[in-house]
């Protein structure tokens, strides 16, 4: 389907109108991604939603851009009013998840939100419960080497042998999961960008990565999750990814506070899902599962609220 770009805003943004005849659903990718890797999860959501993928600022084929919270949501509502999406429920996994929980907090007449693992990122001991600081301390230590490591490899351009590889990576981890390898190839090359000596770079960039790193670690989401008005659902992982094993006790230290502070929030708008068997990769695991949750929830969100009696 052809893509739409919404220039309305001081960012063009990119997004794809999947069509479907039901309510108008705004869907949001991780960091680093980009509209193309939802497809699957978008198709399954198509029967009872008019579903709409976007491509978010510094990612795919959208603009460059800061990252102000602020700011990105003025993104979305410029590509709602743009496609003529009448108060769309917003669904996000990751990044994106966090952007459906604030959109959910700014919008009461969201008829819902549903963030998919969208969680800030770990990167502080107070984020932790019931590990021993000592070691706390030294893991996260490791960790943010771990990132830093990672995101210098991810800034270097790429030549074509580089890209090569990463294609077949890419498609060898769509069969891990049981997904279409030509999917995962057309997500990655989304965010290539050509040099003019042959070689590629990958979106986002290294300062808005930086940006975002911050941003998400530095997100407090609780005066969200107690204020939201619009209906709001947290699907969270349980399970750690291949890549976060090594840092075991952190994750599971890090579950743990998150559901400790959830557990402080009292609003009939907040429902929490904590989903045996899911890791933070859930979109690709399992989207048919991911898709009945979302459908089923907005589906009972959308349901007229009986009067007490």
């Amino acid at each position: 389907m052809p893509d739409t770009i919404v220039d309305s805003g001081p960012v063009p943004v990119t997004a794809r109108d999947l069509g479907g005849s039901g309510h108008p659903l705004l869907l949001l990718h991780g960091a680093g991604g980009n509209l193309a890797q939802m497809t699957a999860l978008a198709e399954r959501l198509r029967p009872a939603h008019r579903v709409v993928t976007v491509d978010l600022r510094g990612h795919g084929r959208s603009g460059d851009g800061p990252w102000h919270w602020d700011d990105v949501l003025t993104d979305l509502v410029g590509v709602a009013d743009s496609l003529g999406l009448l108060r769309p429920a917003v669904v996000g996994h990751s990044l994106g998840g966090m952007l459906a929980t604030l959109w959910a907090h700014r919008h009461p007449d969201c008829p819902g939100a549903v963030s998919l693992d969208g969680n800030p990122t770990l990167d502080r001991l107070d984020q932790l419960s019931g590990m021993d600081p000592e070691q706390a301390a030294g893991d996260l230590t490791r960790l943010r080497a771990t990132f830093d490591a990672m995101g210098a490899m991810l800034a270097e351009p790429l030549g074509a042998d580089q890209v090569a590889a990463a294609l077949a990576g890419q498609r060898a981890m769509a069969q891990r999961y049981d997904a279409d390898p030509d999917e995962w190839a057309a997500a990655f090359e989304r965010n290539l960008v050509p040099y003019d000596d042959g070689r590629s770079r990958l979106r986002p960039g290294p300062g808005l990565t930086a940006q975002l790193r911050v941003a998400m670690s530095s997100l407090d989401l609780l005066p969200a999750y107690r204020e939201t008005r619009s209906p709001l659902l947290l699907v969270l992982a349980t399970e750690d990814l291949p890549e976060q094993q090594p840092f075991h006790d952190l994750y599971a230290a890090y579950r743990r506070a998150t559901a400790e502070r959830l557990t402080t929030v009292d609003n009939s708008a907040l429902r929490v899902r904590h989903l045996a068997g899911a890791s933070h990769a859930m979109v690709a695991e399992d989207p048919a599962r991911i898709a009945a949750l979302v459908t089923d929830f907005l589906a009972e969100a959308g349901q007229p609220k009986r009067p007490l009696t």
